[in-house]
Formats: structure tokens, C-alpha cells, sequence
């Protein structure tokens, strides 16, 4: 034991601190194994209830997963890396088979999936301003829920004014892929599009349907793409910040 181990002995928060810091020097890698409870209770003095409240407060960060025998694990998360400068830009990547984002992470050698809704709905004050809508107005809204290797990695919702949306593929509860995007293909293609990035805590909701450990923030991407006269589309995506990396590349 080191002498700050000694000064910190007898605190669940030194167990959680040194552990923290063994986690992100690398000393504890993706899914490696913690000591046990009776190894951290020799290791930092304490009683086998202190040690586990350390490990309790890693998970709670959500650095540390629990496994079926009560074993301890340092979560292990692949990240994909989305280029928001490429998706959805120029000769875009979709098939017949895929859209520009599940075409990306098939690239990247990973199995993407997503499950849709679409509904007809009225625009909520945010949607509203994004298309320049009033609020109440009509728009078709997808929501879908974005898979990567069977763990979900973002939430992501599109709206469509229902003057161009209602009556076509876009109320279709299913995934659509059509070479140049589904707004070319009924005749609004996108020209420009605005991003807005922030970040946050999610909401219960999110929490649920992204399965985010305690304490994971989220990161909110705004999209909202411009046809030649109007705003044609708003998406909202909300991506764990530990699974998800946004790339930007821009020529200076």
C-alpha cells in the first residue's frame, strides 16, 4: 500500500477514487475483472460493506458493470465514430438496401439495425421553429431508435412538414433506403443543412431506451435540412456520450 492509499484508508470514496484512477490510466482495461470485495477490503483496510460502496460509486458512474455470480467489470464500450461532414452530403451512401447511417456502420464493420414509428402529430413548439411551422401544425414525425451490434446507440426522430410528408412513403412505419435519400425521392431533396450540438442529461425515457448506466450524459445533434424554398426536415438524435464520437472535417 502507498502512503496516500494509507491517508486515504477507511473512505468508500478513496476504494471508488483509486480504482477511477487505475481504470483511466489503462492499469484496468475494458472488461478486465476488479479486485474482489475480500481483496479491496485487505488492499484499502476497510470493512467488506466499505468496499463495496466504492465499487457502488463506479457504477454508479457508470465505469463499472455488474456480472451474474456478483463479479465486477470495467465496462467495455466500442464507440462508433459518426462524420456528421459526410452523412447525409453530396452522393450520398444510400442503397435500396440502406440508409447513409446503417451504410456507415456497416463500413466501419459493425451490424446496425433500427425499429421505426411514424405517426402523424402536431409540431411542439421546438419542431415548429426548426420548419418554420406554427405550432400545431401537421407534421409527419419518425422516430426510431438506432441499433449498433444489437445495443442501442442513439435515439433519433425526423419531422416533416405535412404538406410534403402526408401521402407518401414517409408515413410508413419501416425503414426506408432509396439511392440519394427519401426527401430526394418524393421530390424535396435537402440543399443546406444547420447543426446544433449540446449536451445534457437524459431524460427517464432516454435512460430506459438506451439502457445508459447512472450518470451517463447524452449528446443532443439538431439537424435541420433546408430545401430550396422551406426547411424540408428537423431530426433530433440523442446519442450516449460514451458510445457515440462526432467528427467534423472541413477543408480551410
Amino acid at each position: 500500500m502507498t502512503p496516500t492509499d494509507q491517508v486515504r484508508r477507511g473512505s468508500a470514496r478513496s476504494v471508488a477514487d483509486a480504482l477511477r484512477e487505475q481504470i483511466r490510466s489503462g492499469e484496468l482495461g475494458p472488461g478486465a475483472a476488479l479486485p474482489t470485495g475480500r481483496e479491496l477490503a485487505e488492499r484499502f483496510q476497510v470493512t467488506a460493506k466499505t468496499a463495496a460502496a466504492g465499487v457502488d460509486i463506479l457504477k454508479a458512474e457508470g465505469l463499472v458493470i455488474g456480472e451474474q455470480g456478483g463479479r465486477r467489470r470495467v465496462r467495455a464500450v466500442r464507440r462508433i465514430t459518426w462524420n456528421l461532414s459526410e452523412f447525409e452530403r453530396g452522393s450520398r451512401r444510400d442503397s435500396h438496401a440502406l440508409d447513409d447511417w446503417a451504410t456507415a456502420i456497416k463500413e466501419a464493420g459493425r451490424e446496425p439495425g433500427e425499429s421505426i414509428v411514424a405517426t402523424l402529430e402536431s409540431a411542439d413548439a421546438q419542431v415548429a421553429a426548426c420548419l418554420r411551422l406554427a405550432e400545431g401544425d401537421e407534421v409527419v414525425k419518425r422516430a426510431r431508435v438506432r441499433w449498433v451490434d444489437d445495443e442501442p446507440f442513439q435515439l433519433s426522430t425526423s419531422c416533416f412538414p405535412g404538406t410534403i410528408a402526408k401521402g407518401t412513403v414517409l408515413e410508413e412505419s419501416r425503414e426506408l433506403s432509396f439511392p440519394g435519400g427519401v426527401l430526394r425521392y418524393i421530390g424535396y431533396p435537402q440543399t443546406r443543412i444547420r447543426d446544433e450540438i449540446s449536451t445534457r442529461m437524459p431524460t427517464p425515457e432516454e435512460t430506459e431506451l438506451l439502457q445508459l448506466p447512472l450518470g451517463t450524459p447524452v449528446i443532443q445533434h439538431v439537424r435541420v435540412g433546408h430545401g430550396t424554398d422551406f426547411p424540408v426536415r428537423v431530426m433530433i438524435t440523442i446519442a450516449p456520450g460514451d458510445r457515440n464520437l462526432l467528427v467534423y472535417e472541413q477543408e480551410v
